[in-house]
């Protein structure tokens, strides 16, 4: 992807960031936290020696043990989906080069949506495993055509464009779900719990069908990032350091339309997750993409899994879905990056 040497044939090896290993360190403790509360918190709590009962004595046979085994196909997959959004974040943000460049806020969820509906309402689809070609398809074209506005007039795609494309795209995209909704009542009801955003429904089969896909998706994110340190240089800076921009652009971009694309079929439109996760990360060790992006796959997978014990534990004895819980705690955030940032690009 980049053709960078040093004087003596070889690439330089990566500086480190202060604090790196500090924070990777928390980072895997949170994470190992978050996956212990998910097992024992939700509608009914269970104690740890039940807790240890579910997870390493399968002969037990009670009501909370059972309840421990359940949740953890949940669990991973709430995993599974944060570092899928945490990275596609990271990597929308890297491509645009636009500090709040969100799955969420540049449309590519409604455009998911959009095309999940249609499955739905013309050609009877219900599973996840049908949808989530649908939702990268939607997400793919959705992002194409959010840049392709956002870059017309002078000074291309500005962080402000890109926003301004992104809500507006969104709007229309959803006016079009409502329009197909209304007049299908028995889709609506289908559609409406998906559309929320939640991780109850994942089970093995839905972490089995997501596995794919974030692998690929991972992969090629943490295969780009160093090319998309010198992109944040500017195209210009990125093309005399021998990176092919209009390449790096499109297979970063693809690998964020796949990660984000296949948590939206499988959970639905979860917002504001790659926006918290990739700018806490990047508050933390600098804006290395070598670090940022595995760092924002672990502070994806612990932002969702909280936020889904946050919901299961307001919500009690019932549950409060994580789409609304990451909305109601990343729209303020939003807020205040975006009057801090004044919109800059990165």
């Amino acid at each position: 992807m980049s053709n960078v040497t040093v004087s003596n044939g070889r690439r330089p090896s990566p500086h480190i960031p202060k604090h790196f290993y500090t924070v990777l360190i928390v980072s895997l403790i949170l994470l190992g936290t978050s996956i212990l509360a998910s097992l024992a918190f939700g509608s009914r709590s269970v104690p740890f020696h039940d807790l240890i009962n579910g997870l390493f004595r399968p002969e037990v046979d009670t009501y909370e043990a059972n309840i421990i085994r359940k949740r953890i196909s949940r669990t991973v997959f709430s995993l599974f989906c944060g570092a899928a959004l945490g990275v596609s974040g990271s990597l929308m943000q890297a491509v645009t080069r636009n500090p709040i460049a969100d799955p969420s806020i540049l449309g590519v969820n409604t455009g998911a949506s959009l095309f999940v509906v249609c499955g739905m309402a013309f050609f009877g689809m219900t599973t996840a495993s049908q949808y989530i070609w649908l939702a990268m398809l939607g997400a793919g074209l959705t992002s194409i055509f959010v840049f392709g506005i956002g870059s017309l007039g002078r000074g291309g795609a500005t962080p402000i464009k890109l926003v301004l494309a992104g809500a507006a795209t969104s709007a229309a995209l959803s006016s079009l779900v409502t329009a197909i909704l209304i007049p299908r009542s028995h889709v609506m009801d289908q559609f409406r719990f998906w559309q929320v955003g939640s991780v109850g429904a994942g089970t093995w089969g839905s972490v089995t069908t997501f596995i794919p896909f974030l692998l690929v998706g991972l992969l090629i994110g943490f295969l780009t990032s160093p090319a998309l340190n010198a992109l944040a240089l500017g195209d210009e800076a990125a093309k005399g350091l021998g990176v092919k921009t209009g390449t790096l652009r499109l297979i970063a971009a693809l690998a964020g339309v796949v990660l984000c694309g296949a948590a939206t079929a499988l959970a639905g439109p979860i917002g504001f997750i790659g926006l918290l996760a990739t700018h806490l990360v990047r508050l933390l060790v600098g804006a290395d993409l070598r670090f940022v992006i595995p760092l924002s796959a672990v502070a994806g997978a612990v932002i969702l899994t909280v936020s889904d014990i946050a919901g299961r534990l307001i919500g009690s004895p019932g549950e409060l879905e994580v789409g609304v819980v990451t909305a109601f705690v990343g729209a303020p955030i939003l807020i205040i990056l975006a009057m801090r940032a004044k919109v800059r690009s990165l």
